[in-house]
């Protein structure tokens, strides 16, 4: 069976530990791929404003699964995305506005929204991977098609905290640690490997014919969808 999709992580995985990656290479095996039918697809839990400046060239040919499988988009045109409603919104950033240990960012189609008292320390982190934030009073009345938390906090919390929000809201949205000292919150059922499988369907491609490489939790499910999977040797 041939390979038709290659799909790949971006943090701990297609990027350097400096966030770089060696783009001569890449633009000469990106040909490579595009001559022999292949689809490339960027797959990451970042905003899809933040993956799109990795590849100004090609943003426009390739697809990008991003927020953790939350937003589809191919060719620059939507496939598919995600939508919390406003009563789970509201239940969720009602309980996490309880955990004082946690800073939240709440994901949106048009941009990411958190709040302007957290410290600059993380305002910094935040803006690297979110290049459309707003900061705001609260995370009432914001008008955004949502579909995914980003919340920061201090590695050694993330198995206690991802346990508690478990059992606290995991009938609304599921925590996923990242593997970047951070937990995401994805709608049940809304994650990289459904993101693969509305491309997979748009394209006729078999899982047989998907080719993966990721590093971190939010990568299992589509680890284990691919006919070929291939986990980082930093997997975590």
């Amino acid at each position: 069976m041939s390979i038709k999709l290659i799909a790949v992580d971006m943090d701990g995985t297609f990027l350097s530990d400096q966030k770089t990656y060696n783009r001569e290479r890449f633009m000469a095996q990106y040909q490579q791929m595009k001559a022999q039918g292949i689809r490339f697809v960027v797959a990451s839990g970042n905003q899809y404003y933040q993956l799109i400046s990795f590849f100004p060239e090609i943003a426009n040919e390739i697809a990008f699964v991003a927020e953790n499988g939350g937003w589809v988009v191919s060719e620059g045109k939507d496939v598919f995305n995600g939508e919390l409603s406003k009563d789970a919104f509201t239940t969720v950033v009602e309980h996490l506005l309880t955990r004082p240990e946690v800073e939240i960012i709440a994901c949106g189609k048009n941009s990411a929204y958190t709040l302007k008292k957290y410290d600059d320390a993380m305002k910094t982190v935040a803006e690297m991977y979110y290049h459309r934030l707003e900061y705001v009073d609260n995370f009432d009345n914001l008008e955004d098609i949502f579909f995914k938390f980003g919340l920061n906090l201090s590695d050694e919390l993330i198995p206690q905290v991802q346990k508690a929000l478990h059992e606290a809201i995991g009938d609304i949205m599921v925590p996923v640690h990242t593997g970047n000292g951070s937990i995401d919150l994805i709608i049940p059922g809304v994650h990289k490997a459904n993101g693969l499988r509305q491309l997979q369907k748009l394209w006729g491609i078999d899982d047989s014919e998907v080719v993966v490489f990721g590093d971190g939790g939010n990568d299992i499910e589509m680890l284990r969808q691919a006919g070929f999977s291939f986990a980082m040797e930093n997997a975590g």
